[in-house]
């Protein structure tokens, strides 16, 4: 069935601009979405990461009323291209809390509830309340190693230094509609709902888009050096469906204002419903932006997951168990001004294959004489 480009888009789609890739039978192409109508900008821009250079996003081949969806033959793809994927970890005070739980219970989804109730009385109050590398902050900090109470997360929670990793390598986020993938060999995960900025090479924040910032509990929960084997895996990464432009009615205000829902329909017919607070958030988007550029160059520019408040611990199966993911989940991620996100759970080992790296992406223009367009 032809995707209905319409029913993802925020209600308000005809006073925005969009930015988005889609797969031809030629290759990717560029698409912007202005005044509800499509366009293609392959011609002038081939990449997004060009386009966002060049602010190029107005011209382009009119393809017709965006009610009318996408061409025959074309299937969307992640809004971004040649953009180093970055995301920030444990910015809101619920994520630090369950990050603890998880290096104390040792990655073991039955000892989550136990040691959830302890932490909780203990750290709760005090962590929501305090600002990241305050000197209130130093005092808790310096509390809660006198209560041997303290964590490598709590340190990144209130500490002075965000934590900014790599999420996954350029190209290999998948779009709105794609399989999205945990390991094989993951007894407890979850989705992550986020915002995710769309940053220049400058740093400067040009717009926004959704994510899901996959979370093996299990691996990461054993140690902290599992983070990358946790979170890079095939499919893992999953971006969309359109990046909003900031303008003059869209602004990062907007972004510290969003409310991120999200879904999640089993197919035994489970449903587990949730929101992300922006709000809430522990650092300002625009200071995690400022800490992922640091120093570090993004020739191509970089997109950023904010971090997520939502971690479930509702039971799914066994009592005590909490919740994990099962194959053919749909995962629908929300937001008012930004649109719609969904993506059905598989595992990363029988998710597609990513193939379309940069040399076939290169190898790709060049042969469409694009190549001079990045």
């Amino acid at each position: 069935m032809a995707l209905n480009v319409e029913s993802i888009l925020p209600a308000d789609f005809a006073d925005g601009t969009f930015l988005g890739r889609a797969a031809s039978p030629d290759g990717p192409v560029v698409i912007a979405i202005r005044d509800g109508v499509l366009f293609d900008l392959t011609p002038a821009v081939s990449t997004v990461a060009g386009a966002v250079a060049r602010r190029q996003f107005d011209g382009g081949r009119e393809i017709g009323p965006i009610a009318d969806g996408l061409p025959e033959g074309w299937e969307l793809l992640s809004p971004i291209d040649l953009q180093c994927i970055k995301a920030s970890g444990v910015t809101f005070a619920l994520s630090a809390i369950e990050r603890v739980i998880e290096e104390r219970a040792r990655g073991d989804a039955a000892s989550a509830a136990d040691i959830r109730a302890q932490l909780e009385g203990k750290v709760g109050s005090g962590i929501r309340s305090v600002v990241p590398g305050s000197a209130e902050a130093r005092e808790l900090k310096a509390a809660l190693i006198e209560e041997d109470m303290w964590s490598q997360y709590l340190e990144v929670a209130i500490g002075p230094d965000a934590e900014i990793f790599s999420k996954s390598p350029v190209l290999s986020s998948v779009g709105h509609g794609a399989q999205i993938g945990v390991r094989s060999d993951s007894d407890w995960n979850n989705p992550e709902p986020e915002v995710v900025l769309v940053c220049d090479a400058e740093g400067e924040v040009v717009g926004a888009t959704l994510g899901n910032d996959v979370n093996l509990r299990d691996f990461e929960g054993r140690s902290a050096l599992l983070l990358s084997k946790a979170k890079d895996n095939t499919a893992s990464c999953a971006i969309g469906p359109f990046i909003r432009l900031f303008d003059g009615d869209f602004t990062i205000e907007d972004v510290r204002k969003a409310n991120v829902d999200l879904l999640i329909e089993g197919p035994e017919g489970y449903r587990l419903e949730g929101t992300n607070v922006m709000a809430e958030i522990s650092r300002d988007p625009l200071e995690l932006v400022r800490q992922c550029l640091s120093e570090h160059h993004y020739p191509d520019g970089f997109v950023l997951f904010c971090g997520t408040l939502f971690a479930p611990t509702q039971d799914r199966d066994k009592p005590g168990a909490g919740f994990t993911h099962k194959m053919g989940d749909v995962v629908t991620i929300q937001s008012e001004r930004l649109g719609t996100l969904s993506n059905t759970v598989t595992t990363s080992r029988d998710a597609p294959a990513w193939t379309m790296g940069i040399a076939e992406l290169m190898r790709n223009l060049g042969q469409r004489g694009l190549i001079d367009r990045i």
